[in-house]
């Protein structure tokens, strides 16, 4: 009687073999999970270091995955456009796409002469800025919101300092790399910005709410109420954001809190600039000398 198959020596040395090289390669994950979380705990410059090679090694495909999407959407708008003009003849159909060309391009015109307006005299490059760099891509997780610039340690950026674009205050570097590094936005969860309302010059606080909305808290008690369009500056305060960098407009108001919305869209951008980190003034002397 012939030997089941299930006893067939080289089939068994496969199986033998595969499950071998996944024990060695579970092995192995939990060696280096293990290992990241302890030079994590025990070094964190170091940590910093890994996750600086880590971010240089991903962010030229953020954004090449962001190239694909751009050209996906064109694809996709071009596409819907030949369908809902296919009864037309070639000579209708371009007339038809340069008018709405026209249209949009005037439309667009109106809406940037008013935003121009509305923060004209706000706008100050805050010194010399440190690099320009390109948004290559971006990411959502939770209530983090992230985006990669391309530039990083090699052109002067550092952790700490803020982003802007000529719209406003873009975030903070969260962590650079070589080459490249990651941008903690206004809306990110942890991010805080101390600003002033340009109306009054009351003092508040800008916290991201990790849903693409900030949240304005008053720190004065008893002042007076957000208005919906109220204009928010930085202060300055703290040492890190240059004075009077355009940051938020507000959107809804209830007594001391209101919500905001960037007046920079990180989502829409093609450059920002990296900015050095303000300097606050020391206190005066006690007694004045």
């Amino acid at each position: 009687m012939p030997p089941p198959r299930h006893r067939d020596r080289g089939f068994s040395r496969r199986i033998s073999n595969g499950l071998f090289f996944g024990y060695v390669g579970a092995v192995a994950g939990i060696v280096a999970a293990i290992a990241l979380v302890l030079v994590a705990r025990f070094d964190p410059v170091a940590f910093q270091g890994i996750r600086g090679l880590a971010l240089d090694l991903t962010a030229p495909f953020s954004g090449v995955t962001r190239g694909v999407v751009r050209g996906a959407d064109d694809i996709a708008d071009r596409t819907s456009g030949y369908f809902a003009a296919g009864s037309q003849n070639s000579d209708l159909k371009a007339q038809l796409a340069e008018a709405r060309r026209a249209l949009i391009e005037a439309k667009v015109t109106s809406l940037e002469n008013a935003r121009l307006k509305r923060l004209l005299g706000l706008v100050e490059q805050g010194g010399k800025p440190i690099a320009t760099a390109r948004i290559v891509g971006s990411s959502l997780s939770g209530q983090r919101r992230y985006a990669t610039l391309s530039a990083g340690g090699g052109e002067g950026v550092r952790a700490g300092q803020p982003v802007r674009s000529a719209e406003g205050l873009v975030g903070r570097i969260a962590e650079a790399g070589h080459g490249w590094s990651r941008v903690e936005l206004l809306t990110d969860g942890a991010s805080t910005v101390p600003v002033r309302l340009l109306r009054t010059g009351q003092p508040a606080l800008v916290a991201g709410r990790g849903d693409g909305g900030l949240e304005v808290r008053s720190t004065q008690s008893g002042a007076q109420p957000f208005h919906r369009g109220d204009i928010l500056v930085t202060s300055g305060t703290g040492g890190v954001f240059p004075p009077d960098l355009p940051v938020a407009v507000v959107t809804a108001s209830n007594g001391e809190v209101a919500t905001a919305r960037p007046l920079a869209d990180a989502a829409r951008l093609d450059f920002a600039l990296v900015l050095p980190e303000a300097v606050s003034a020391p206190p005066p002397p006690v007694g004045g000398r």
